[in-house]
């Protein structure tokens, strides 16, 4: 290739690097001028008077974002009343403690209701009876009111790898149950009786919200999940329906109909409004390839692999 083709070249490699450059700067401008214009929007809606809502999916932890956000809502004297939507299997039970007790502060001073979607079960239903109304769908999955706590066994794995693990402990139950070796009766009867111990108070918490006896709360605390109808037959829920019913109880409890429902979500702990994906796509568009990982931004702060402490989750066995 001779000296003039070479220039040739390297002149249009520079134009199109100029124009990659300018097309990205394009791009990031809009993408920042959206944001800025989609939170003074949401910033109008929450100024104005309105029907708050929170959704509530996924796996329930504590969730200090989430707190503090109802928090806000209950000292808003544009909110009037909340509604609580919720799709989760459930969670830990201390995450579902928390987030019941702030949706109770919010109560304390507007109408609350539970909006009962897919599925809202365990730790989900825990959350579900802060509300003042529990509003479900005829095919909704809930329920599964009870405690677990598990944990894997692999000695058996470490037998057929020749690995062993020695530990020298101050008392027998320190750092029991352990994944190394099976449990010894003293350690299974622990665990048992924290198991226990917050099992009697999602109990009384189902039979206090509900005006149940506790024998009747107890019959119905054995795990088993229900239909919207069969909670509705057992007195889980107030009433099967959606939105319609939601406003209709809001209504009864001088909530006006005409009143928007504003969402009040989670602001972004990355990159807002999928900028993370944008930022991905624009290394592509300047053709920068080398950075791959930049898709996994998108994926940051989502729920964790492992939970602490006892559990309120309803699963399919083996998944």
């Amino acid at each position: 290739m001779d000296e003039l083709a070479i220039a040739d070249r390297r002149r249009l490699r520079r134009k199109l690097s100029f124009w990659r450059w300018a097309a990205a700067i394009v791009l990031l401008c809009a993408g920042f001028a959206l944001f800025a214009f989609s939170g003074l929007g949401e910033t109008r809606e929450r100024a104005r008077d309105h029907v708050a809502r929170v959704t509530i999916t996924g796996v329930i932890q504590d969730d200090r974002e989430l707190v503090e956000r109802l928090e806000k809502i209950a000292d808003s004297n544009s909110a009037k009343a909340l509604i609580v939507t919720i799709s989760s299997p459930g969670g830990t039970t201390y995450g579902g403690e928390v987030i019941y007790r702030a949706i109770r502060k919010v109560a304390a001073k507007k109408p609350v209701v539970s909006d009962l979607r897919t599925l809202a079960a365990s730790a989900g239903y825990m959350i579900a009876l802060a509300g003042d109304r529990i509003v479900a769908g005829e095919t909704s999955i809930t329920g599964s009111i009870g405690v677990i706590f598990q944990y894997p066994q692999i000695r058996e794995l470490m037998d057929k790898l020749g690995v062993s693990l020695e530990s020298i402990k101050s008392r027998p139950l320190k750092a029991e149950p352990s994944p190394f070796h099976p449990p010894s009766d003293e350690a299974r009867a622990m665990i048992q009786r924290m198991i226990n111990d917050s099992y009697d108070w999602f109990v009384d918490l189902v039979a206090e919200r509900r005006n149940l006896s506790r024998p009747e709360a107890f019959a119905l605390a054995d795990g088993r999940i229900f239909t919207g109808r069969q909670a509705l037959e057992y007195k889980l829920v107030d009433e099967i329906g959606g939105d319609d019913e939601i406003r209709a109880f809001l209504a009864e409890r001088k909530v006006s109909a005409d009143l928007p429902v504003v969402d009040w979500r989670a602001a972004s702990g990355t990159f807002s409004f999928g900028l993370a994906g944008f930022a991905s796509d624009l290394l592509k568009i300047l053709g920068y390839e080398a950075f791959p990982a930049m898709n996994g931004f998108e994926k940051l702060g989502g729920d964790k692999l492992f939970l602490d402490g006892l559990l309120s989750v309803w699963q399919v066995e083996g998944q």
